[in-house]
């Protein structure tokens, strides 16, 4: 059990958040398919992307680890992937098995995955489903691991497809089949979901074309790597200290290089809408992605509404906002999130019964959203993390903005941020 106490003092500092998680895993898989090495620097070294270099470094990749955050990759080239000799584990991460079963489904050899028991929970139908179009051929009990893909004899077939839900996952795998198939392979989505999987792939040359919703690939003979790619800081992992200083008295955080890719930056028009005291500064572009510098200040939010519209922008920050809206003034409408209900946990419920614990009758369960009334009496609690590292890390600010926490098996916050505690310990001095 891990005591996080109530912050009496303001949170201030500068900190350089841990590299994008969802663009260190891409940049491990892309550099494996190149002819020539790439330096990436910024990795995550968290659990999950430690999970795709495993995968990876079992088809044949060679990965090199220099220093704490640079990777040297020598990649085996586009169609030089090998069988692996035992079954990949993808740990607890959706997207190492998703993108790497897109990945796989084209290669000439079969692959066994398999994963942690949060893992096998959580369904993969809605990507094998388009795979399987592409002709890919899965075995699998009712699309949970383990699974199986079969090896190829012939390319994949080019498909036109359209999503039923916007999801960045799914779409990668997809698009990574897709460098394989026959001809041109086109995703659309109802709502635009993070491009990092499309960035990326027009950064090692593959032709790429996107039309407001839709993205065509064109399948290519082989990747022109880029000589490095520097990895942005991940917003998901800034938003738990975007919200913290908002929400606590005297802070004032500087946030450094992070990304903020417009596909994943919903979080900032939420919390501004709320009324969050957040400057935008020295804005560029690396590797092909949008970076800033962001401060934040306390502020007096406000609740708000917000929908599927924007969902895809900012689901990983769901939990962490449910936390600015227990301490907003007024109600928040949360809608359009059942996506939420096929993460690590149910985060949906997960939400309602912890926070609950912290600020009871503050959340209201409606179908796949949440209401949050805001300016309830708080208290300390022990809360369960269910094993998910947002969820851990959203309790947190909760208990340090509030009345202070008890958490049980915290040390899932490595899958993302292991430095987590520490550094909200070093901002509270």
């Amino acid at each position: 059990m891990k005591k996080i106490r109530a912050q009496t003092s303001g949170l201030t500092g500068e900190i350089m958040v841990p590299g994008d998680k969802s663009i260190s895993h891409r940049s491990v898989m892309l550099s494996g398919l190149a002819d020539t090495p790439v330096y990436i620097r910024n990795f995550l070294r968290g659990a999950d992307c430690l999970s795709t270099i495993d995968c990876m470094r079992a088809m044949g990749v060679t990965v090199e680890e220099i220093g704490e955050t640079e990777l040297k990759v020598t990649g085996r080239g586009l169609y030089g992937l090998r069988a692996p000799s035992r079954v990949l584990d993808a740990g607890n991460s959706g997207t190492t098995l998703r993108l790497l079963l897109g990945l796989t489904a084209a290669q000439p050899f079969s692959v066994t995955f398999t994963g942690d028991k949060s893992l096998q929970k959580r369904p993969m139908g809605r990507v094998l489903k388009p795979l399987t179009a592409m002709g890919a051929s899965f075995s699998s009990q009712e699309g949970r691991l383990p699974i199986t893909v079969q090896g190829q004899t012939e390319p994949l077939q080019s498909i036109y497809y359209e999503m039923p839900v916007a999801s960045a996952q799914v779409k990668s795998a997809i698009l990574l089949a897709g460098l394989y198939a026959s001809g041109d392979t086109v995703v659309t989505e109802p709502y635009p979901s993070r491009d990092h999987t499309e960035r990326m792939l027009a950064a090692f040359g593959v032709p790429i074309m996107r039309h407001h919703n839709a993205v065509k690939v064109r399948p290519i003979g082989e990747l022109m790597a880029p000589e490095d790619i520097t990895v942005p800081g991940d917003i998901s992992s800034a938003a738990y200290w975007l919200v913290a200083g908002s929400l606590i008295y005297g802070s004032n955080i500087l946030l450094k290089n992070v990304g903020v890719n417009p596909t994943r930056s919903g979080i900032l028009d939420v919390l501004k809408h709320m009324g969050a005291n957040i400057d935008i500064l020295n804005r560029h572009t690396e590797s092909g992605e949008e970076v800033a510098d962001i401060r934040v200040r306390r502020a007096r939010l406000k609740g708000t509404t917000f929908g599927a519209g924007i969902m895809p922008r900012l689901i990983d920050e769901v939990p962490i906002i449910a936390v600015a809206a227990v301490f907003a003034h007024g109600d928040t409408i949360i809608e359009g999130a059942g996506e939420l209900r096929v993460k690590e946990t149910d985060r949906l419920v997960a939400i309602k019964n912890e926070f609950n614990k912290l600020s009871p009758g503050s959340v209201e369960l409606k179908g796949d959203g949440l209401v949050i009334h805001g300016g309830l009496p708080l208290q300390r609690a022990e809360c369960a993390t269910y094993d998910d590292h947002r969820m851990a890390m959203a309790l947190s600010i909760f208990g340090a903005a509030g009345d202070g926490v008890y958490l049980d098996r915290p040390d899932c916050v490595d899958i993302s941020y292991p430095a987590f505690y520490e550094t909200l310990k070093r901002l509270g001095r």
